[in-house]
């Protein structure tokens, strides 16, 4: 859980236009969920006690697909893809604000999933923060034990 002492510093930038259109106001959205989920979460040792920053970047198909195909060999979209700098084999910094790491969306794969689940695109979009954020944090889907967790503790989040 994060402290209560602690900050979080979100970037969130927009390079996709349709993201503009949804008329939400994206970058307080993004910063409840994070913290929601920072709130909820066990934290890795490194990251407990610290000041957090994270990117949010609001992309399209067109950059997740190509994201998608050079860093996990899948060559189509996807609605969200996080970069965490504790899966970096990079030293963690021992001081100032911990970078937790990129998350980047699709405005078009989410937007099409949220119709496809008769879900409101906002509800769809907090979902992926969320989700994007217990990457960060080192949560994953790879075996059915983890999937089991991580969705757990995204459906209590939510």
């Amino acid at each position: 859980m994060m402290d209560a002492n602690s900050t979080l510093d979100i970037d969130v930038s927009v390079s996709e236009p349709e993201w503009n259109d949804s008329f939400l106001d994206l970058e307080p959205l993004a910063r409840k969920a994070m913290t929601i989920a920072l709130e909820m979460a066990k934290l890795p040792d490194q990251v407990s006690g610290r000041d957090l920053e994270a990117s949010v970047v609001l992309a399209n198909d067109d950059l997740l697909q190509v994201l998608n195909r050079e860093y996990r060999q899948k060559d189509k979209p996807t609605n969200v893809l996080t970069f965490a700098t504790i899966d970096s084999d990079d030293p963690m910094p021992d001081e100032g604000p911990f970078p937790l790491g990129d998350i980047i969306l699709s405005y078009q794969t989410i937007d099409r999933e949220a119709r496809e689940q008769d879900k409101f695109f906002k509800d769809h979009f907090i979902h992926m923060i969320v989700h994007g954020t217990l990457h960060l944090l080192g949560y994953d889907h790879q075996t059915d034990d983890e999937a089991t967790i991580m969705e757990t503790l995204e459906i209590r989040i939510l």
